[in-house]
C-alpha cells in the first residue's frame, strides 16, 4: 500500500517503508532547474533517480562521445533510422533550450550535480533510448517510419515559434508525445510504447531504488502514470526485451519480390520475349531512378546516386539487404566524415541545412531517402509491369 501528500515541493508517495517524492518537470526549463536543486538539498535524500537511460547520461558526462561514432557500423546494424531519429529529437530540444537560455536536460543535470554534492546515490531511472525506439520502430510498418521522420522534420521547424509559457505547458506532456502526437493519432500503439511502459519502467526502477529516502526527478507527464503503476510488480526484463517481428511483415517482405520475379516470368511465358523485357526495363528503370531521387534528395555523391540507382532493382528482390545501405556504405567511403564533422555535429543538428551539410548526418539521410525512393519504386513499377502485359 502507499499513500499520497502534497508539500510545496513535489507529491510525497510513501509506500512500506519508503518515501518518495516525485518532482515533476519540464526538460527545458530554468523553473525546473531551481525547482529540482531546491528539492534534494532540502530532502537530503539517499538516492535521487533521474529519468535518464545510460546511454543518455553518458552523453551529459561525456561532451566528446560523438569523436567515437562509427557511422559503417551503424549501417552495417540497421541502426541509421534510428541515429537520425535520436538526432533530430536532440535537434528539437537543444534549439528550445538555446531559444530560453537553458541546456535540454539542465534539470537532469543539476540533479546529478546536486545528488553528488549532498552525497546521495544516482539512480538512472529510465529505459535506455535506443530499446525504446527499437520497440517503437518494430510496432510500426515502413510508411509509418516515414511518416515518424517527416513529422520529426517538421517538428524542428517550429522552434521558432515557442516561448517560455509554452515550455511550461510542455509539463504536461512527455517530449516524445509533444513532438509525435500527430502521429499517435492515428498510431496509438505508439503511446503505449512512448509514454505507458515508459511510465511503468519508470515506477519499477524508482520503488526499487536503495534507500529509504528518494527524490525522483521526471518529465511531469509520467507523473500520472508514475502513481498508477507504482503499487504494481512489473516485469523489468520484458520491457527491455525486443518483440519478434510480426509474422506479417516477415512474410511480406518476401511475398512482394516473388511476386515480381513471378509476374516477369509469366509475362514471358503470356507476352513472349519482348513482353519480358520490357517489363524488366520498367522494374529496373522505375525501382532505380526513384532510388537515385532518394539519393540525390540527400545531396548524396554523383558516384553514391549512381549506387543507389543500380542497387535498388537487384536489393529489391532480396529482403536481406536494401538499397540504402550500399548507397549509404559508398557515400560514407567517398565522403568519409572527418573528425570535424564529427566535433560540428551537436551544433550542425541545430538546423535541416546543417542535416544536410554534415558528412555524418548526410550518411543517415542518404540510408533513409536511397531506401524511401527505392520503396516508393517497387509500388509504381508493378502497375506499370501490369499494363505490359495488359498492352
Amino acid at each position: 500500500m502507499n499513500t499520497v501528500a502534497e508539500n510545496a515541493t513535489g507529491e510525497k508517495i510513501y509506500i512500506d517503508d519508503k518515501e518518495i517524492t516525485l518532482v515533476g518537470t519540464a526538460h527545458v526549463s530554468r523553473e525546473s532547474v531551481e525547482l529540482v536543486e531546491a528539492v534534494i538539498n532540502e530532502q537530503a535524500p539517499d538516492t535521487v533517480c533521474v529519468e535518464l537511460c545510460p546511454s543518455r547520461f553518458q552523453s551529459i558526462k561525456k561532451k566528446d562521445q560523438w569523436l567515437e561514432m562509427d557511422i559503417i557500423k551503424v549501417i552495417k546494424e540497421k541502426k541509421s533510422f534510428l541515429l537520425l531519429s535520436n538526432l533530430m529529437l536532440a535537434s528539437f530540444q537543444k534549439r528550445i533550450g538555446d531559444k530560453l537560455g537553458v541546456k535540454p536536460g539542465e534539470e537532469m543535470i543539476r540533479a546529478i550535480d546536486t545528488a553528488e554534492s549532498t552525497g546521495a546515490e544516482i539512480c538512472l531511472a529510465d529505459r535506455d533510448i535506443t530499446i525504446t525506439l527499437s520497440r517503437t520502430w518494430r510496432s510500426t510498418g515502413f510508411w509509418s517510419k516515414m511518416k515518424l521522420l517527416f513529422q520529426l522534420i517538421l517538428s524542428m521547424g517550429g522552434v521558432d515559434d515557442i516561448d517560455e509559457k509554452d515550455i511550461e505547458a510542455m509539463k504536461q506532456a512527455d517530449m516524445l508525445e509533444s513532438i509525435l502526437s500527430e502521429v499517435e493519432k492515428t498510431h496509438p500503439i505508439l503511446r503505449e510504447i512512448l509514454i505507458d511502459e515508459r511510465d511503468r519502467y519508470l515506477a519499477q526502477k524508482i520503488k526499487t531504488a536503495p534507500g529509504k529516502k528518494i527524490v525522483a526527478v521526471v518529465g511531469a507527464g509520467h507523473e500520472p502514470g508514475i502513481r498508477r503503476y507504482i503499487n504494481d510488480d512489473i516485469d523489468i526484463k520484458a520491457l527491455e526485451t525486443l518483440p519478434p517481428k510480426g509474422k506479417f511483415s516477415g512474410v511480406l517482405k518476401w511475398l512482394i519480390p516473388a511476386v515480381i520475379v513471378c509476374l516477369i516470368i509469366f509475362g514471358f511465358f503470356q507476352g513472349g520475349a519482348d513482353a519480358g523485357k520490357d517489363m524488366i526495363v520498367w522494374w529496373v528503370a522505375v525501382n532505380g531512378i526513384f532510388a537515385g531521387i532518394g539519393a540525390i534528395i540527400a545531396f548524396g555523391h554523383p558516384v553514391t546516386i549512381l549506387s543507389a540507382i543500380c542497387a535498388a532493382p537487384l536489393t529489391s528482390l532480396n529482403p536481406m539487404i536494401a538499397a540504402g545501405w550500399v548507397s549509404g556504405l559508398v557515400e560514407a567511403i567517398v565522403r568519409k566524415p572527418k573528425v570535424r564533422d564529427l566535433e560540428s555535429l551537436p551544433d550542425d543538428i541545430m538546423s535541416v541545412r546543417g542535416f544536410w551539410r554534415n558528412k555524418a548526418t548526410r550518411i543517415l539521410l542518404v540510408v533513409v531517402f536511397t531506401n524511401l525512393g527505392s520503396g516508393i519504386g517497387t509500388f509504381v513499377a508493378l502497375p506499370l509491369m501490369m499494363k505490359v502485359l495488359g498492352g
